[in-house]
């Protein structure tokens, strides 16, 4: 049986983010698995797919603190303006990177290329193991061990197990931690595009009746959309031509990049709210979209996972003779639970908000957007929560 201090379940975002920040800040004391249940090829895996993220100010701050963010600046592209629009409605609110005095708001990232560099530097890592294609099929835990059995037969022994294994994860299931789910009627529909004017490093998040429309700047001057519809107004759309694609995207979107001229391939999933009220368990510990999975209005919610993901790690740093302790993971669920609870009623909130028509909503959202827009004490707090700066 091998024996390894922690042992993450899934090798996506967060689970290798975990694994080089426990490396990282333990400068090596600690033996960390990642077992895996896709083979190591960063362009199919379904963590490292054709998708872009956002990474807050904030975020990039946590990357920087574990030698992350030197490799991923380079593939990056900046965000240095923000503007925040209504359909048809005159509210509307900008952010500039000169509000906060930073060189940017946040940055875009392919998740393919981070991908690539994480698994690049695992290769360096003598005390992570990657184990893959393999995934967890028991879990037995004692009073100082968890032991682990693989679907190879393959037995871990280790004093903490994290689950960092996706919205639905096994792991959670195997120890019976609940799941609650709540359906937004929406599918988000995914494609990088390209546009007349060059974006100049902004980013656009425009609410239309059907949802959120957000654009965010990406390398070469390319787009990449999150189009959140409703579920047969999605498939409609998925079915047009590239041509007639564009065309109604510009209707919902608008003009303030131009026309619309180009569009590559397009994807879609369903948009929930899956979230699980415990983070913690015996000797187990919850990251990332296992613990809770957004809405991406506001681009909240990788950044909610990085921020479990240090606060983890920290406190697992501060008790290297016995990672699992339950001391270590009082304070992790300590330390989450007022960010988790805000950051995601914050975005469920939104899409109420901001996805109807109803007219006193209308007005309200719109007097709120001006007001931000005007009003600074007002935009500070979903300022600061947008770029992930607040108390973890």
């Amino acid at each position: 049986m091998k024996q390894f201090d922690v042992v993450i379940a899934g090798g996506g975002m967060a689970g290798m983010t975990l694994a080089l920040a426990l490396d990282t800040l333990s400068q090596g004391k600690l033996n960390v698995a990642i077992v895996e249940p896709f083979r190591v090829d960063h362009q199919s895996h379904p963590g490292f797919d054709s998708r872009s993220i956002a990474l807050s100010f904030g975020t990039v701050q946590i990357l920087d603190k574990i030698n992350l963010w030197h490799d991923i600046a380079p593939i990056a592209t900046a965000i240095k303006h923000i503007h925040i629009s209504d359909r048809f409605h005159a509210g509307m609110t900008d952010i500039a990177h000169q509000d906060i005095g930073t060189s940017a708001l946040g940055y875009v990232v392919e998740l393919a290329d981070v991908g690539r560099i994480y698994h690049q530097k695992l290769e360096h890592r003598e005390k992570i193991s990657l184990i893959c294609p393999d995934s967890v099929s028991q879990i037995e835990r004692t009073q100082d061990n968890n032991v682990i059995t693989l679907e190879s037969g393959e037995q871990l022994q280790c004093k903490l197990l994290v689950a960092a294994d996706g919205a639905v994860s096994s792991c959670c299931d195997l120890l019976g931690i609940a799941l609650k789910e709540h359906d937004f009627e929406q599918v988000a529909v995914i494609a990088n595009i390209r546009a007349e004017q060059a974006h100049q490093g902004r980013a656009f998040e425009r609410f239309t009746t059907q949802g959120p429309v957000a654009l965010l700047p990406m390398s070469d001057d390319r787009i990449s959309l999150v189009w959140c519809l409703r579920p047969e107004v999605a498939q409609q759309v998925l079915s047009l031509d590239d041509q007639a694609f564009l065309a109604q995207l510009q209707k919902d979107f608008g003009w303030r990049l131009g026309q619309l001229t180009q569009v590559g391939t397009r994807a879609s999933y369903p948009l929930l709210l899956r979230y699980r009220e415990k983070n913690t368990s015996h000797r187990f510990a919850i990251v990332g979209n296992a613990a809770q999975t957004l809405h991406p209005i506001a681009g909240q919610g990788f950044n909610l996972g990085i921020r479990d993901v240090a606060s983890l790690a920290e406190e697992v740093i501060n008790s290297l003779e016995d990672v699992g302790a339950y001391s270590v993971l009082s304070a992790f669920k300590q330390r989450r639970q007022d960010d988790r609870i805000a950051t995601i009623t914050m975005t469920s909130s939104l899409v109420d908000l901001f996805s109807n028509d109803y007219p006193l909503m209308c007005i309200g959202r719109n007097v709120g957007l001006a007001l931000m827009d005007n009003v600074t004490s007002l935009k500070t707090p979903l300022l600061q929560r947008t770029l992930g700066l607040v108390a973890r």
